[in-house]
């Protein structure tokens, strides 16, 4: 990551053009008793910036809503945020042609008021999205059943916390295996995401994701790509997966936003047909997109 751009958020000031202050994008902005460094606990989002473009912006606040509503936390103005975001936006485009945002709510420093603390960082992404990125993956067991988020919403399954902890000792485990990325999913049997990104599986012909009632994010990329598979008179289908329909697919693709649309080319080792026709002309509509 080559960081770009720093912005510290004022969230008790109520004109959203007076909330933003820069800073050094590597200098020290939070406390040591900040609860997002102590304890992981908070929110955030990272959009994709073409040409000073903030792609998908308004799914990815909806889902920053929705996030931090399943913590609990103080529900994010939606002008203060825009506003950063398209602030950042702006700078970053001037930098990169490609780059990226995180944003971050977080619940405030330990010690503090409970006033919450949020930053937003552009950068640009050590992995940029390309028509013809290819990986593999390895299938991890998350050890909860497809049922959680309703059993247990308490775990937090669907939200996009800064809790990173398991997602990236998955990855590790995925490297340890040989691999470059993990597929997880439930105990019982059905498909889930990755650690990162949404999954897409081709299966006689209907391009399908699964849905949110399984304890996964929203995919603001996948939501997209949809959309434009759809306007190429492609079939595009939410439902429940299963791992046995998952290894039958005839494509397989993650997708998040900073990546865009990565063809699965292995799974647990073995071989997965890439359409690499069907990846570039995704890549190519996330690429067209103007908001």
């Amino acid at each position: 990551m080559d960081p770009l751009a720093l912005y510290v958020l004022d969230l008790a000031e109520p004109d959203p053009a007076r909330s933003l202050r820069r800073a050094d994008p590597r200098a020290a902005v939070l406390t040591a008793t900040d609860l997002s460094a102590t304890r992981g606990d908070g929110v955030f989002e990272t959009v994709m910036v073409v040409d000073g473009v903030p792609q998908a912006l308004e799914p990815h606040l909806d889902r920053f809503e929705r996030s931090a509503r399943l913590l609990d936390l103080p529900a994010p103005r939606r002008d203060v945020w825009r506003h950063a975001v398209l602030a950042a936006a702006a700078e970053v485009g001037a930098l990169r042609r490609r780059a990226a945002i995180k944003f971050v709510l977080s619940r405030g420093d330990e010690a503090g008021d409970g006033t919450p603390t949020g930053w937003l960082l552009g950068f640009a992404p050590a992995r940029p999205a390309g028509p013809l990125t290819e990986v593999d993956v390895v299938l991890l067991d998350r050890g909860y059943r497809h049922d959680v988020a309703t059993t247990s919403p308490w775990l937090l399954q669907g939200a996009k916390t800064l809790s990173y902890a398991l997602n990236m000792a998955a990855l590790r485990e995925a490297r340890r295996r040989g691999a470059d990325d993990v597929i997880f999913v439930s105990s019982d049997g059905f498909v889930l995401e990755g650690p990162s990104s949404t999954v897409i599986a081709r299966i006689d012909g209907v391009y399908v994701t699964p849905p949110v009632d399984v304890g996964i994010l929203p995919g603001t990329t996948q939501a997209d790509l949809f959309e434009g598979l759809r306007a190429d008179g492609r079939k595009a289908a939410t439902r429940r997966l299963t791992v046995p329909e998952l290894l039958r697919a005839d494509a397989l693709w993650l997708c998040s936003s900073t990546r865009g649309a990565a063809a699965v080319r292995s799974v647990d080792g073995a071989p997965c047909p890439v359409d690499r026709d069907v990846t570039a002309r995704m890549q190519r509509h996330l690429d067209e997109r103007t908001a």
